[in-house]
């Protein structure tokens, strides 16, 4: 007999690290397998608001199966990644999911600058990327980051060089790297 439900879903390390409220405005960008989207638009329930951006219909398609499967609201719009179709300062957070280290400079650049643009004064911008293993999992593990990107240090400094204030590395578990940076005020 359950009493408290599902435990140990596979989204559960990174619903912590991004840590949404009941009624927060939340973001994703890029759908993945929607797995994650629709865990986090659990999260911020019917008085928060959660969206997500995808720059492929397959994407689309992933967040809003993945969203009808678990029952929950989510805006899904397909659009490019450096022109987000929303206002300034909408959210409380936004979460990038295995998305800026594939891109260009120039594009990861206006990526994280929209995402800085939509997220309000204060607000959190969470990284999920990829984080590089060792030893068997080494082997096995496919990287898809821009080789200029891991040269230049990943994540931390592409957001401090975005404007981004309180830089930092959450956690590297799981084969994934957290990683964070907040809107100045």
């Amino acid at each position: 007999m359950k009493f408290f439900g599902k435990l140990g879903g596979p989204h559960d390390l990174a619903v912590s690290m991004v840590g949404p409220k009941l009624g927060d405005n939340l973001l994703q960008l890029r759908c993945g397998d929607g797995g994650l989207l629709a865990a986090l638009a659990a999260k911020v329930g019917l008085t928060g608001r959660a969206c997500a951006v995808d720059d492929t219909p397959a994407g689309v398609a992933r967040g809003t199966q993945g969203a009808a499967k678990a029952g929950v609201l989510v805006d899904i719009a397909q659009a490019s990644y450096d022109r987000l179709p929303h206002d300034d300062a909408a959210f409380d957070v936004v979460v990038v999911n295995d998305l800026v280290g594939g891109l260009s400079p120039e594009r990861r650049a206006a990526c994280l600058q929209e995402a800085r643009r939509v997220l309000r004064p204060g607000g959190r911008l969470l990284i999920i990327e990829r984080a590089e293993r060792g030893g068997l999992g080494a082997l096995v593990s496919r990287g898809r980051e821009n080789p200029h990107y891991v040269a230049s240090g990943g994540a931390e400094p592409a957001l401090k060089a975005e404007g981004f204030v309180a830089v930092r590395t959450l956690v590297e578990r799981g084969g994934l790297r957290f990683v964070e940076g907040v809107r100045p005020r």
